[in-house]
């Protein structure tokens, strides 16, 4: 499992973002796409007025991504442009906000444009939800946050329980644990996931059947016309979101309990019962196609399965979890971490294609 960052790197990291981090409503039919300055390849801007005040941040990659999914622009055709021809980007980009004018949320950090969201869009902060979780992960004996990070998309942490273990196989001990995660940017729900953390080489599962999933998703912001402003937290917002950390810590807490672990723990020793019986190349390679690996991490799954000393469900698991250590983005590793969980929730029709590939 990647380490991330220490906690006490994280927490004044989400200080300092909870500081400097500012929501805007604006309506496109006033906002300008403005393309890079000759001294600053690159570096498109997003342009408005806020009363009198011009705020001119730098479009960061995922608000790239989603202003071209709001305007329907291809992505290859988009990601060209945007290296290519970065005048016409903005034209397209100008063109079709005045063409459909819209009002949106738009998010920065650091005078960057972060992201590029629906005015129904319900955020649900990094800050807050730390809030809500450490204090439970701090109060439950035996639990230990292994690893935490945030990122430009997401906020992590994870947590192990080492009072609740089991063996899924004689000497290979695993542990309740608990994954959560959530985006500001509108790059995913808010996640909380029970996690199995193998001892022997440090590797966290994500179980994929037991996942609460809260989408940010909520009433429309209020304001019309073309007018740009600020928008602020409330005492309102603050309060309807009470109810939802409240559910968030009851989640962590059940994901960190015997009960829970033992129903995953049955699971996980039936899995090392069922053999990788065909070419453990072509295994991997169905694998890969599955879950999209890259052929880097194609390499380091096979590389991990047949040094793993387990042609089986189990050691396939282990192989992917494995691997997330050797990617280079923590982003990346949760996913593959994520794929660990799927495999073993996979239909037996897929495993089958899997097991006896050949």
């Amino acid at each position: 499992m990647k380490n991330g960052r220490s906690l006490v790197d994280l927490a004044h990291e989400l200080e300092r973002q909870a500081t400097v981090k500012r929501d805007f409503l604006i309506s496109t039919a006033t906002t300008e796409c403005v393309p890079p300055a000759a001294d600053h390849p690159g570096a498109f801007r997003l342009r408005f007025l806020v009363g009198t005040d011009e705020r001119c941040p730098v479009i960061q990659d995922l608000c790239h991504e989603q202003l071209g999914a709001h305007l329907a622009i291809p992505k290859p055709y988009y990601d060209r442009m945007c290296t290519q021809l970065p005048m016409l980007l903005a034209q397209n980009i100008n063109a079709w906000f005045r063409h459909q004018p819209q009002r949106r949320l738009l998010r920065t950090l650091d005078n960057g444009a972060r992201a590029f969201l629906s005015d129904r869009y319900r955020p649900l902060d990094h800050h807050d939800l730390a809030e809500a979780v450490l204090p439970v992960l701090a109060e439950t004996p035996g639990v230990e946050i292994i690893s935490c990070e945030v990122t430009e998309r997401r906020l992590y942490l994870k947590a192990v329980n080492h009072r609740v273990e089991g063996e899924v196989a004689l000497g290979d001990v695993v542990q309740a644990g608990v994954a959560i995660a959530n985006s500001e940017v509108g790059d995913g729900a808010l996640r909380i996931e029970p996690l199995v953390y193998r001892l022997v080489c440090r590797n966290g599962m994500i179980a994929a059947d037991h996942t609460m999933r809260r989408m940010h998703t909520g009433s429309r912001l209020g304001g019309n016309g073309e007018v740009h402003w600020e928008v602020l937290r409330d005492e309102t917002k603050a309060q309807s979101e009470r109810a939802l950390w409240m559910q968030v810590q009851d989640l962590v807490r059940a994901a960190l309990t015997q009960a829970l672990f033992q129903q995953m723990l049955t699971t996980l020793q039936e899995t090392t019962q069922q053999p990788i019986t065909g070419d453990p190349t072509a295994a991997v390679e169905v694998t890969a196609e599955k879950f999209r690996l890259t052929e880097t991490e194609r390499k380091s799954v096979l590389q991990h399965l047949t040094t793993g000393g387990a042609l089986t469900r189990w050691g396939l698991v282990n192989a992917l979890t494995r691997t997330a250590e050797d990617v280079e983005s923590y982003d990346r590793a949760t996913e593959l971490e994520r794929y660990g969980g799927q495999v073993i929730e996979l239909p037996r029709r897929d495993w089958e294609r899997i097991a006896h590939a050949a």
